[in-house]
């Protein structure tokens, strides 16, 4: 059996994607993915505790119910799921498109919706993830969870040397003070203008050349500290902190695409049409984090996932597939 339509993936994008697919009755298969990233299926924001700034949830939502609740509508226009179960490979040189899941199943779809998302980069150690995975103070999104009352008015650090690092610590000033900028070198890597609108804020302290050994913290208040290892004099320091950003960049899920499809030199999925989900391949679109490295919101992923179900519904008309 050809299926009309395949999503993979379970974010924002791809649950938006079902449901208006499902509603257009092309009976669309959800590939729900998690083992990409190595996380929850759902994406970044099964990680996040609580979400304010997504419209109709006027007293926030925490981010694993938000999906929940996102995939019970999708199950309400009976989407066809694959829980737990993502891509492993695609062959895109042929149609109908052939998809090998994470369980060893074989399909063959008309159209493909890639909404995989992107992760973000972590430092990987043991006390970042402790406190990440509990909502503790560990976040890789200043503009997603700043504006929280535990990081207003105290101390917060922002590691990375890019542009997104100094954007990070920029619009941290906002609600924290200092802002911690916690680079290893001596030197930015991040656009002249970036660094100086950065270093010109008397609210950001830069701690050169210094890696972060620890995050210090525990279950009750949180996170509480950092501890820094000059990376010149190998001597270790303790800094109190309320909050940890990082800012060392996001990595598309990608890896199973195996480079048949075109990508920037961030490695995310280029769109061929302007506003539209349309990628490099004919019949496969892209919504989310997966194609935009620049906003990664919920909100802009949902809507993503939107126009690419809309595309797909009338380019399978177009090819007289109903």
């Amino acid at each position: 059996m050809t299926e009309k339509l395949m999503i993979l993936g379970s974010g924002p994008a791809g649950w938006t994607a079902a449901i208006y697919a499902a509603r257009a009755n092309l009976d669309p298969v959800v590939l729900e993915g998690g083992h990409i990233a190595g996380d929850l299926p759902g994406g970044q924001l099964m990680f996040t505790t609580e979400v304010e700034n997504y419209p109709g949830f006027p007293n926030g939502v925490d981010g694993q119910e938000m999906m929940a609740a996102f995939k019970e509508q999708a199950k309400r226009f009976e989407v066809r799921i694959e829980d737990y179960t993502g891509a492993e490979s695609v062959d895109l040189s042929q149609k109908p498109f052939k998809v090998k899941d994470s369980q060893g199943k074989d399909w063959e779809t008309h159209a493909l919706i890639i909404s995989t998302g992107a992760s973000a980069n972590w430092l990987n150690l043991e006390s970042e993830q402790y406190y990440r995975k509990k909502g503790l103070g560990v976040t890789a999104c200043a503009t997603c969870d700043g504006a929280f009352p535990r990081f207003r008015d105290k101390p917060v650090a922002v590691v990375g040397g890019g542009d997104s690092a100094m954007e990070e610590a920029t619009f941290m000033t906002k609600f924290s003070n200092p802002v911690y900028i916690v680079h290893r070198r001596d030197e930015f890597r991040a656009s002249k203008i970036m660094q100086e609108r950065a270093l010109k804020n008397e609210k950001i302290k830069v701690l050169w050349n210094s890696g972060v050994e620890e995050v210090l913290g525990d279950d009750d208040d949180g996170v509480t500290g950092m501890r820094l290892k000059d990376t010149q004099s190998g001597e270790t320091r303790d800094v109190d902190i309320a909050g940890f950003f990082l800012a060392i960049g996001h990595t598309p899920n990608t890896a199973f695409l195996n480079g048949q499809l075109e990508t920037d030199d961030k490695g995310y999925l280029v769109l061929t049409q302007p506003h539209g989900s349309q990628t490099s391949v004919e019949g496969v679109f892209a919504g989310g984090d997966v194609a935009d490295s620049t906003y990664r919101q919920a909100i802009t992923a949902a809507g993503m996932g939107c126009k690419a179900a809309i595309d797909a519904e009338r380019w399978l008309a177009e090819q007289g597939i109903e």
